[in-house]
């Protein structure tokens, strides 16, 4: 039969980073402490702290700079720098972590590994390596995008994300390089070698951000001279916007993340087809009021040959003939009707004089045997023969006497 268990105290979680807090504020030591270090991941937050790491070649030491403590800082804490800071160190009960609360930074010096980047990179900027006149030219339509990268983790997605939004026809070949630690420099270089062989279009390297001892491997010599000597155009997208390697300086092409190498490699195929039915559009449009001013043109000159042609003068003429004709047919109807006019009024005046009209009342017309009318007995003699009109026939006759008025 098994022995009972010895009654104990439990503890929980809250009660232990509470004793361990306590026991650390009454550490005489670690109530204020200078320490020396190098610094990484500094971030300053926007409520005024800046949390950053204090690392030497063994450990790594977390810190907190509040606000109300900056003033205690006469410069702007980068990482890389060399460092002597001084404050309490504690518990942060909530987390179980300990860190040192900061109240004053000094520089020491500039870290090992910034040595390191510098002189690399003065090296090389010597040799020509940065020089603008070897980078090749990106070109702005690709089939093919090399990646070398890790194969799992935030920048290998947002690299096919990214390309495969912009252009889904996209093919793209990744090489699943180590990126952080031992042996990733050699990985990286291998990588960019392989594809470089393959004929792809452009190729991507990076990795997403970090401190300087993560992006270590983008720093080596080896991937330096392996972006120079790739005959295809490298974009290097590496940690965040203010990451810069010794990759970065050699690439063609910078970016400041992976997911932005994505957007300068590959183009927007989205986009590049509403420009082409955009250009489509401006040109029918273009062409359509081409073809209008032709046609109004053509017709113009249709136009001025027609009027300037044998048949059309002909035909002008005709017109000009046919108003003649009917200008003159008028004005000869005007002349018929104004003589019809004069006519009958001269048919009435004679009418009027007319000797028939006067016959036909009874009266006479006598002429001599000369034919003269005879308005006096001087006009003819005893025996002579006159002619006597009526308003019915004539009647002849010879003088038989003549009597003179003697009344006249």
């Amino acid at each position: 039969m098994p022995l009972p268990m010895k009654a104990e105290k439990v503890w929980s979680v809250g009660e232990v980073n509470r004793y361990v807090h306590n026991m650390m504020e009454d550490d005489y030591l670690l109530r204020d402490i200078s320490i020396k270090g190098e610094l990484s991941n500094v971030k300053y937050h926007s409520s005024g702290h800046v949390y950053f790491t204090l690392k030497d070649g063994v450990s790594c030491l977390s810190a907190c700079l509040f606000a109300s403590d900056r003033a205690n800082v006469t410069f702007r804490m980068e990482a890389g720098d060399e460092v002597i800071v001084r404050g309490r160190i504690s518990v942060y009960e909530k987390a179980g972590t300990y860190q040192i609360y900061v109240k004053e930074v000094k520089k020491a010096g500039i870290g090992e590994l910034y040595q390191k980047f510098e002189k690399l990179k003065n090296e090389l900027l010597e040799m020509g390596m940065f020089d603008p006149m070897y980078k090749k030219p990106v070109p702005m339509y690709i089939s093919r995008l090399g990646v070398v990268t890790a194969p799992t983790g935030a920048a290998v997605r947002d690299i096919i994300n990214v390309s495969k939004r912009r252009n889904p026809f996209i093919r793209i070949f990744l090489y699943p390089a180590k990126v952080q630690g031992e042996g990733a420099a050699d990985s990286v270089a291998e990588g960019i070698r392989t594809l470089d062989k393959m004929g792809v279009d452009t190729i991507i390297i990076g990795r997403g951000g970090g401190s300087i001892e993560d992006l270590w491997a983008f720093n080596e010599e080896k991937v330096a001279r392996a972006v120079f000597d790739c005959n295809t155009p490298v974009i290097s997208g590496t940690g965040h916007e203010t990451d810069i390697t010794i990759a970065d300086m050699v690439a063609d092409l910078r970016a400041p993340t992976p997911s932005a190498a994505a957007e300068l490699a590959v183009f927007d195929y989205n986009a590049f087809s509403d420009s082409l039915s955009g250009y489509r559009d401006t040109l029918l449009h273009l062409m359509d009021n081409r073809i209008s001013r032709c046609r109004e043109q053509a017709a113009e000159l249709r136009s001025r040959i027609e009027s300037r042609s044998p048949s059309a003068k002909l035909g002008i003429k005709k017109e000009r003939l046919r108003a003649y004709e009917m200008s003159l047919k008028n004005e000869m109807q005007r002349v018929l009707s104004r003589i019809k006019k004069e006519r009958a009024v001269y048919a009435e005046t004679l009418s009027a004089l007319s000797p028939l009209n006067t016959l036909s009342r009874g009266y006479t017309f006598t002429v001599n045997r000369e034919g003269k009318p005879v308005t006096s007995i001087k006009d003819t003699g005893i025996n002579e023969e006159i002619k006597v009109y009526t308003k019915d026939g004539r009647i002849f006759a010879n003088v038989g006497r003549i009597e003179k008025d003697t009344n006249r």
